[in-house]
């Protein structure tokens, strides 16, 4: 320890008389230098230092000038290719600050000042801070890859993440959704580009299926022509040529205590649940009129008498 403590004052006082010895040589040098000689080298330093400030001044005009240029030509693209305002702001903006850290170092460097240490400092800082913000990065990442592929737009009914709604806002970092009960449900961009993504609202036509238990006994023809009955009472059903067997009518399963039928039709979107609903109020009522009963759960026993 005290061998510690030597060396430290040894290297202590060291620098000091260096310091010292150096001060007294520029003294000295100011002492014993014509006044003229010291103005000149005075006056060609000024004038040097002058040259790199209008020679970065000017690096620094037209670089925000190219700057400027390449952010009109970034836009012009995005326009003509009609990209999603969100991420075209998102990159013009990225774009030109990069490119502006770069310009201010390379107007220091222009000045004569050593800038490895700023461009070392700088990239530890963006590392600090990419680490600090990983979740962020992640949200901006799945937000860019949100608006590229568009999976769903706003106004589209999805289903994500355990919630279903219409979503009313898709942004760079995060997706809001209203679902049906009139909540607003905020979802990070990095989840969702990484899950599972129903779009209900992206194909014109959906398929409404009903499935429906009837007693035993009841002869399946009578009960299919009943269904069908049903089917063509609705308007709203589409009957699309280019789909064999739309609509479709059939006993679907020999249950424990029933028969069950399944009905398939194609509707439009936006009459989903309206047809859904009123079918099944139209079967809960047609199908007993015609002398068909729903089931009971039952179970047979039987006891045997012990001799």
């Amino acid at each position: 320890m005290l061998s510690n403590f030597l060396q430290t004052t040894a290297t202590e006082v060291t620098d000091t008389l260096n310091f010292q010895k150096a001060t007294a040589e520029f003294v000295d040098k100011i002492v014993h230098t014509p006044a003229d000689q010291l103005l000149s080298e005075f006056l060609d330093k000024v004038i040097a230092f002058g040259l790199k400030v209008l020679a970065a001044l000017a690096i620094y005009l037209i670089g925000a000038w190219i700057i400027r240029k390449i952010k009109k030509m970034i836009h012009n693209i995005f326009v003509r290719r009609k990209t999603e305002h969100s991420i075209a702001s998102f990159v013009e903006s990225l774009v030109s600050i990069a490119l502006t850290v770069f310009l201010v170092i390379f107007t220091i460097s222009a000045l004569g000042i050593n800038t490895t240490s700023i461009a070392a400092l700088l990239a530890a800082g963006g590392m600090a801070i990419g680490m600090a913000l990983s979740g962020t990065v992640q949200n901006f990442a799945g937000g860019i890859m949100l608006l590229v592929f568009k999976p769903f737009k706003a106004g589209d009914f999805i289903e994500a993440q355990g919630y279903s709604g219409t979503v009313t806002d898709v942004s760079i970092v995060s997706t809001k959704i209203t679902t049906t009960d009139n909540r607003n449900i905020i979802i990070p961009n990095g989840i969702l580009s990484n899950g599972t993504i129903d779009n209900y609202s992206q194909n014109v036509y959906r398929r409404a299926e009903w499935l429906v238990d009837v007693e035993y006994g009841a002869p399946s023809d009578k009960v299919k022509a009943v269904l069908q009955s049903i089917i063509d009472g609705e308007k709203r059903i589409v009957y699309a040529p280019e789909s064999p067997g739309n609509p479709l009518v059939a006993l679907n399963a020999l249950r424990d205590s029933s028969v069950q039928y399944i009905m398939r039709a194609w509707v439009r979107k936006e009459d989903y649940w309206d047809v859904v609903y009123d079918i099944n109020e139209v079967i809960y009522n047609k199908v007993p009129e015609n002398g068909i009963g729903f089931p009971f759960p039952q179970m047979d026993v039987h006891l045997d008498k012990a001799n």
